[in-house]
Order: C-alpha cells, then sequence, then structure tokens
C-alpha cells in the first residue's frame, strides 16, 4: 500500500471522526440514549486511527521538506545533517505504517465491551476444583494490573478448595478484547496435594468468556422469564442467609437458567442475573458470528470454541505452554500470578497476522 493510498484511506477515517464528534455535541443525539452510545463508540474506535493519521501526516511532510533542502543544499554538513533526518523519518514512517495497517483491519464490534466470564471444574475431580480456583485467582490479579473492576455473580464451591464453578463480571475499557483469548479448555499437570505416592496428575477447568450484552442490544418479554427465589447457600448446604435473596431465572423458549445469590439483596441478584440472562442470549446468536469467521480461517486464534484445548499449566518443569499459537514459556508462577500480557500479546500479533494475509496486505 502506498504513502498515497494510506494518506487517502486515513483522510477518509478521520473526516468521519470529526463528524461523528460534531455529532455527539448536538441537543437532539445528546437525549437519544441508543444513537449516544453508538456514537460514542464509533468515536473511541476511530479515535487512535485519526491520531495515527495526524502523526504518519506529519512525518511525510518533514520527509519532504527535508528532501528539499536536500536538493539545494551545498553545505555538505548540512546535507549530511538532512539525510540523517530523512534516513531517521523514513524508519518512523515504516514503522507507523505497519500499525496503521492494523489498525485499519476490520474491528469485532463486541471487543470493546464489559465481559461476563465463567470458569467450570472439568476432569479431574477435587483437583480440576482448586484448579479452577487458580484460574480466577490468575484473572483477578491479571484485571487488577488493567485497572478492571471483578464483580461476582455466582459461586459454587469445590469440596477440597476451589470452585465447581464461578462466574463473574469484568467491567472496565476493552475488556472482550482481551479476555477472550482465554475461552476454552485449560489444563494443569501436576502432583495433587490428596496424592500419597508423587504422582503428577492431568487435570482441566474450562472457561468462557462472553461480550456482555447491552439493553440495546437484547429485548427480552417478561412472559418468557420464570423468576424463582430461595436461601443463598455456601459449603455443606449451610443457610448463608435467612431471606429468600438468591434469584434463579429461567428464560422458557430457550431453556437457559442463570443464578446469582452473591448479594445480599434479592434486588441487586435479580439486576445481576438479568444482565448475565441477556449476555447468554445474546452469545447464542454472536457464537453463531464466531463459527463463520473460523470456517473462513484454517487457523483462528480466537475461534470461540470453548471445548478446545488451548493451554497447559506443567508445574515440575515450570512450563506454560499455549497450543493455538505454540507458545512455550518457561515462568510459569509469574503467569499464575497474574502475568497474562505477553501471552495475550502474541496471540493477538498471530491473530492480526492471519487477518492481514487474508486481507493481502
Amino acid at each position: 500500500m502506498s504513502t498515497n493510498m494510506i494518506l487517502d484511506k486515513l483522510k477518509g477515517v478521520n473526516e468521519r471522526f470529526e463528524q461523528v464528534e460534531k455529532n455527539l455535541s448536538e441537543p437532539t443525539i445528546i437525549t437519544d440514549r441508543e444513537k449516544f452510545i453508538k456514537l460514542n463508540k464509533e468515536y473511541k474506535s476511530l479515535e487512535p486511527i485519526t491520531t495515527a493519521y495526524k502523526n504518519y501526516k506529519n512525518i511525510v511532510q518533514n520527509i519532504q521538506s527535508s528532501k528539499e533542502l536536500l536538493a539545494v543544499e551545498n553545505d555538505p554538513e548540512m546535507r549530511q545533517m538532512a539525510k540523517d533526518e530523512i534516513d531517521d523519518l523514513i524508519q518512523k514512517r515504516d514503522v507507523l505504517e505497519e500499525e496503521i495497517k492494523i489498525l485499519l483491519l476490520p474491528k469485532d464490534p463486541e471487543d470493546d465491551k464489559n465481559a461476563i466470564v465463567e470458569v467450570r471444574a472439568g476432569t479431574g475431580g477435587d483437583e480440576a476444583g482448586i484448579f479452577a480456583g487458580d484460574l480466577f485467582r490468575m484473572y483477578s490479579k491479571f484485571c487488577e494490573t488493567k485497572g478492571w473492576k471483578i464483580d461476582i455473580n455466582n459461586i459454587t464451591e469445590g469440596s477440597q478448595g476451589g470452585y465447581k464453578e464461578i462466574v463473574f463480571e469484568v467491567i472496565g475499557d476493552g475488556v472482550y478484547g482481551i479476555m477472550k483469548y482465554e475461552s476454552g479448555v485449560h489444563r494443569v499437570q501436576r502432583v495433587p496435594e490428596t496424592e500419597t505416592q508423587g504422582r503428577v496428575h492431568t487435570s482441566a477447568a474450562t472457561v468462557a468468556v462472553l461480550p456482555e450484552a447491552e439493553d440495546i442490544d437484547v429485548e427480552i418479554n417478561e412472559s418468557d422469564i420464570r423468576k424463582d427465589t430461595y436461601c443463598s447457600s455456601g459449603p455443606g448446604g449451610q443457610s448463608v442467609n435467612t431471606t429468600y435473596s438468591a434469584i434463579r431465572l429461567t428464560h422458557l423458549p430457550s431453556g437457559l437458567v442463570v443464578t446469582c445469590q452473591d448479594e445480599k439483596s434479592q434486588i441487586k441478584n435479580l439486576k445481576k442475573a438479568m444482565k448475565e440472562l441477556k449476555t447468554r442470549l445474546y452469545n447464542l446468536e454472536y457464537q453463531k458470528y464466531l463459527d463463520g469467521i473460523s470456517l473462513k480461517r484454517k487457523t483462528m486464534v480466537s475461534s470461540g470454541d470453548r471445548s478446545a484445548k488451548i493451554r497447559t499449566y506443567n508445574y515440575p518443569q515450570g512450563r506454560v505452554t499455549d497450543h493455538r499459537i505454540k507458545l512455550t514459556l518457561y515462568n510459569l508462577q509469574n503467569i499464575v500470578d497474574g502475568e497474562l500480557t505477553e501471552i495475550i500479546d502474541k496471540l493477538q500479533i498471530a491473530e492480526n497476522s492471519e487477518k492481514l494475509k487474508e486481507a493481502g496486505v
């Protein structure tokens, strides 16, 4: 893609950005919640591209100015300075061009959303539940480093620690676009605390990451929902409180069931449960979109296939392997302590490379 082609593309994006910025200040848009939310999302998605456009345009103009100076300058020292300046600017231009190509790739509109994450113990008995707890701790620490908030919806504790299942919402900027790479089956290889002979066992937990549905995404008829209330309970069936604050929602047409008992208030639990139900209904359609993409690509990094084995945590060797990109790192303890950035960055690079090849760039 030539410099002029890039400038033309970016100019069009910048014009749209300026139009959106103008529209957002109009009273008719401010009072229309649905339009305002939609335009505000578009504004945020276009902003980094327009910033890159201004930087790129400035670099191209400086290269041209330095070349014009070089053409008329006779002083050897000034000519060398101009040449050095041109070389430096060309290097910056080339780096920025690669960044712009990625910025111009079609973006999944779900990426900017919050996410609802479900971690569920798989094969491996009590050890799988303990591992599910380890994964939740890993995600909690990772979210903390990103400045994201975690809000727990529902917990079913394991008999020896950890969780049979934990469902939580992650709230922050661009959560789903990062957390979506965690969807799939995670395996752990280690000696369980209950193992007396020191044998290494393999256990698993599944992680499902769903983009949170917003009010404008899903409409649900109240007549389609059955609401049940019950007392929240903890391990061993002990009553946590004596009021019927826990909520179970059943969506009759689809058969989806959502429970929430984390809050002491029934109203708060109902609000959380309704949000999760909307998200799960929305994701029935969103999964069809993911399936359509994965059929087009031979090696989709984030296919949305939640039954695919994506990562193994091997404790005896201190090793973590991400099977999608054949990445092996020997810093297991740091990773389970929440340092996921390196893995996710490499997954994003791999996926962007696939998209660039597909686009013929």
